[in-house]
């Protein structure tokens, strides 16, 4: 059985990623590919890579069009799903929302982290955080699911693990993460300029990052309570993947051995998760889905560290979409993907 799915916003990073994915996915046929800036223009002429759709024209957005399909994948930026992603899940088609808007439970955390009132804040706290590994239940058979983002997912698959065992400090937990610079999307700005990344490597957004409301809002429903993070991003010259380096102090009494065994054991039953036996390199995560994740007790300064590898388009976006979408319809979770990584 196949069903039919739109992409909404089919031509940034994300939108090309879900295109390839859905060229091989024997479940899921993209029947409307929407983009605002190639609307008309060939799919494959943008994206050379994308030979499957050669012929295959961008299309408008038309909402009506959509409440037609059986599920529709949003990769459009913050701030720009709200009102469709309302619409969508009020007609009551399955939606798979890629951007932020439908990733936190408070209404109030929208203006302090993203400048600006949410429109449909009726809806935040009914969208399943499509992060399977902790949430499969609501995300089976759910109608709306709201994507994490590249950076909390690494960081929360990381920590996951450790946070549950108590095995950990969560007042004293610090993460910083690099990202490849797809990572910015594909748009053009100076930040993002070969010159300017190449042979380069820097901090940015050291506080107030938009993703920390959402990691928080996570770490803690697993702790069981309040939870408040340091976290700091990076950028990488690489093209894609992504790498969450995690700190805390050891909680009192942590079994030392328990902690190099937490990902193994949290994770065993898991289709895309691997705990390594070293620290993990985003390499060999490239152009899947997998997360490869490590952890340690350092014993010298009473410290736990956990280390999580993604490619940030992969289970960063469009693959976990795609693993979401699965477990909305009722298809194998692991249909149309791969935890093996492209290597070298």
């Amino acid at each position: 059985m196949s069903f039919r799915v739109g992409v909404v916003g089919a031509s940034g990073y994300t939108g090309a990623e879900l295109l390839r994915l859905l060229a091989a996915h024997p479940g899921l046929e993209p029947v409307v590919v929407t983009s605002r800036e190639f609307a008309g223009k060939d799919v494959a002429s943008v994206y050379p890579n994308l030979v499957a759709y050669a012929g295959r024209s961008y299309d408008e957005l038309d909402a009506g069009k959509l409440t037609d399909l059986d599920l529709v994948f949003m990769a459009l930026p913050h701030g720009a799903s709200m009102e469709l992603g309302a619409r969508i899940a009020e007609a009551g088609v399955r939606v798979v929302d890629l951007s932020a808007d439908f990733r936190l439970e408070d209404p109030q955390a929208y203006p302090e982290w993203f400048g600006s009132a949410h429109t449909a804040p009726e809806w935040l706290g009914k969208w399943a955080y499509g992060l399977p590994e902790l949430h499969r239940q609501e995300i089976v058979g759910g109608q709306a699911v709201a994507n994490p983002g590249c950076y909390p997912t690494a960081a929360l698959l990381a920590l996951a693990p450790l946070v549950t065992g108590r095995l950990i400090d969560p007042a004293t937990i610090v993460i910083s993460a690099a990202s490849g610079v797809s990572g910015a999307g594909r748009g053009l700005s100076p930040g993002v300029h070969f010159a300017n990344v190449d042979a380069s490597f820097k901090a940015y957004t050291v506080t107030g990052h938009k993703h920390t409301p959402e990691i928080e809002q996570e770490l803690s429903r697993l702790a069981g309570e309040q939870v408040h993070v340091s976290f700091v991003p990076h950028l990488v010259p690489m093209p894609r993947g992504l790498l969450a380096t995690c700190f805390a102090e050891l909680a009192p009494g942590a079994d030392l051995d328990a902690v190099s065994q937490a990902p193994a054991t949290f994770y065993a039953s898991e289709p895309f998760v691997r705990a390594t036996h070293a620290p993990p390199e985003t390499k060999y995560t490239l152009g899947s889905n997998a997360c490869h994740v490590w952890a340690t007790a350092d014993v010298r300064t009473g410290r736990a560290i956990a280390i999580a590898a993604i490619d940030n388009l992969g289970k960063g976006a469009a693959g976990q979409a795609i693993q979401n979408a699965n477990l909305m319809l009722g298809l194998p979770e692991t249909l149309g993907l791969t935890a093996e990584g492209v290597f070298p």
